[in-house]
């Protein structure tokens, strides 16, 4: 088969190098490309004649999916799957797999390190010390104690409660299904809007879907605390970005730690969220650490071996 990386999804040249003599050995083709293009004419021109395709976040449109006619298999190095058409891929009986678990240690990690950073107003202390100034009377806030919203109990929605709990936070959940793990972890689940209602912090953890876009609204944040932080490193689709803006101009919660965009960054100088007070924004780095990288690349490359091997695995459509 004809295997072909799009994009550079993050592998060293040891990996390449692997990637290369072991799909060979078995006699087929793999094809690498460094760059990453989103002109949809040069993307096309790479896969034209792909069996197989290796893509991360590389948006792929209905127009590409018809330019690829031999396509079989979509090894998407990435967990969610939002920015593939598989509605499309399921007509036309292309197999799509996503990097199932490669980035729940680095998710849950972000997510946490923004929430004590929002608590303790590390950016922004940083800035005023290196300016000469002090403390100025300043009072953080602690993570123990404090309710934590889980809104989505996949794997990283529930390592991060695991860890919350270890700084002894009570963790509330909410799911479009109850996860046997997160009972026996103790969490408790209840509606979005009582979840909304009682957390000092909401984490957003579930993927975009139909029935999550725009989940949380103008009238989900006018249900959370004036003093709860809002945290999303899961997709930007999610949360509404304009009124999550306005919510935060208001005041109408106190601040909000933000990976994920309606759009992947760089964003333009003018968007409304890079306007906002007590706002942390950084440019969609949960997945983006070396051990997960490196982690992704196998799961891809264990993903297709399985798939030539007719067992596929981590099958999304």
């Amino acid at each position: 088969m004809k295997i072909v990386a799009i994009e550079n999804i993050g592998l060293n040249p040891a990996q390449i190098a692997d990637f290369a003599s072991g799909f060979e050995a078995l006699g087929h083709s793999f094809t690498f490309f460094e760059d990453r293009s989103e002109d949809e004419n040069i993307i096309i021109e790479r896969a034209k004649d792909a069996e197989i395709l290796i893509v991360s976040t590389i948006r792929l449109s209905d127009k590409f999916i018809l330019s690829c006619p031999d396509l079989k298999m979509i090894a998407v190095a990435f967990t969610g799957c939002d920015h593939i058409p598989l509605e499309l891929c399921r007509a036309k009986g292309i197999t799509v797999c996503n990097a199932a678990g490669y980035s729940t240690r680095a998710v849950s990690e972000l997510a946490i390190g923004l929430m004590i950073n929002l608590l303790r107003r590390v950016t922004v202390l940083e800035a005023e010390t290196r300016k000469g100034k002090g403390r100025n009377g300043f009072l953080g806030r602690e993570l123990s104690g404090k309710t934590i919203g889980i809104i989505g109990t996949g794997s990283i929605g529930l390592n991060v409660a695991r860890i919350l709990q270890a700084f002894g936070c009570k963790i509330v959940a909410y799911s479009r299904s109850i996860n046997p793990k997160a009972l026996r972890q103790g969490i408790e689940y209840m509606t979005l809007d009582e979840l909304l209602a009682v957390s000092d912090i909401v984490s957003i953890h579930t993927p975009l879907t139909s029935q999550t876009q725009n989940l949380i609204g103008d009238r989900e944040l006018g249900l959370m605390k004036s003093s709860a932080l809002l945290i999303n490193t899961a997709r930007g689709g999610v949360v509404d970005q304009k009124a999550l803006a306005e919510a935060l101009l208001s005041q109408k919660i106190a601040g909000a730690g933000l990976d994920v965009f309606e759009k992947e960054p760089p964003l333009p100088v003018d968007h409304p969220l890079l306007m906002t007070p007590n706002t942390i924004v950084v440019p969609h780095i949960g997945y983006a650490t070396e051990e997960a990288i490196h982690d992704r690349g196998d799961i891809v490359e264990a993903n297709i071996l399985a798939f030539i091997k007719g067992n596929a695995v981590n099958v999304v459509v």
